[in-house]
């Protein structure tokens, strides 16, 4: 009985004799059952790691997907250097003035008649319906920077842009009105000329620019004072709501000179501040090549609503499908084309 018990004891209970339990197939099936349990354990996390970092790549990415000014999506980094970093800042976004509520002098109704008659006119002359009859508007001011911003893109070149606004000017008066004025005020007075202007575009142009104020100015002699031939406004709006250096230049600065100077026949000089969004009118001045060469060869804006993409190289050109971006803007150096 005695005998019996150790031999139990000995050979069925101590550990290191438990394998003689388990055949040597059945360990090999256990073992390989393990291994593979294992391997899709890993296999699990690994891919379940990868997809998280995929998905959540995916997102950033497609947070920073842009369709660019001709209609084409691009993809953007947050940093390209060589747009961020020669790229105009412009004011503190949230220093941003209600616009909304920055009225002329004649108050927000005649403002809004303003508004209506303008952005009538610069649809039909614009050529954007044509080009896009399923084009949806939107309402009120966001329309005329919409229209502004198409009108840049359908035109490849930079001399209709230009002429097309400026019919829009030519359309807002009588059609004999423009060249009386110049007969019979610009030249005969054109000082009285440059501060009726001055006075008459701030009042009916604040609801466009934003808040503007009379000043006086520095003719081209550089000595004489043109006292209250200025205008200054203090945040464009225009500049602003388009954030586009081009609309700016070729929609508003260009055409509106030319309009005053061949139109009615009296000198005006804008010279935007990209940095300020300021921008100082001088009726009775000649703009000149310095002064003209600084507006167009101001870099990108940082809130470009195209991130840089329609920007190029001096040396390059560049069709609708390109995405290269550069320190010069296609808008202002393109060859007119025929």
């Amino acid at each position: 009985m005695g005998l019996s018990l150790r031999s139990y004891s000995n050979s069925s209970i101590r550990p290191a004799s438990t394998s003689r339990w388990i055949r040597p197939s059945s360990r090999r099936k256990i073992l390989t059952t393990v291994q593979l349990l294992s391997f899709f354990t890993i296999s699990f996390y690994s891919w379940s790691s990868l997809a998280f970092t995929w998905t959540t790549s995916n997102a950033f990415w497609n947070s920073r997907r842009c369709t660019n000014a001709f209609g084409t999506t691009t993809l953007f980094s947050l940093s390209p250097p060589s747009w961020s970093d020669s790229a105009v800042r412009g004011p503190p976004r949230d220093t941003k003035p209600d616009y909304e509520n920055i009225h002329g002098p004649l108050g927000k109704p005649v403002d809004d008649i303003f508004l209506s008659v303008f952005r009538d006119k610069l649809i039909e002359l614009s050529g954007v319906k044509e080009a896009s009859p399923e084009l949806e508007l939107a309402p009120g001011y966001d329309g005329i920077v919409q229209v502004a911003m198409q009108m840049n893109i359908i035109h490849s070149n930079r001399t209709v842009i230009q002429d097309r606004a400026r019919q829009v000017l030519i359309a807002l008066f009588p059609g004999w009105m423009p060249p009386w004025y110049s007969v019979l005020f610009s030249k005969p007075f054109p000082i009285f000329s440059a501060q009726m202007n001055a006075w008459a575009t701030y009042v009916a142009g604040t609801w466009l620019m934003g808040e503007c104020e009379i000043n006086d100015i520095v003719l081209n002699d550089g000595v004489t004072i043109g006292k209250n031939q200025g205008l200054k406004v203090k945040r464009c709006r225009f500049l602003e709501e388009s954030g586009c250096a081009s609309v700016c230049v070729n929609s508003c600065k260009i055409p509106t000179q030319r309009f005053f100077q061949e139109n009615m026949g009296l000198p005006l000089t804008m010279e935007p501040d990209y940095e300020t969004y300021e921008c100082q009118f001088s009726f009775g001045k000649t703009p000149t090549e310095e002064t003209e060469n600084m507006a167009k060869s101001i870099p990108c804006l940082s809130r470009c609503p195209s991130a840089g993409a329609l920007r190029k190289f001096h040396d390059q050109k560049l069709d609708k499908n390109d995405t290269a971006i550069g320190p010069s803007c296609q808008f202002m150096d393109n060859e007119p084309q025929s």
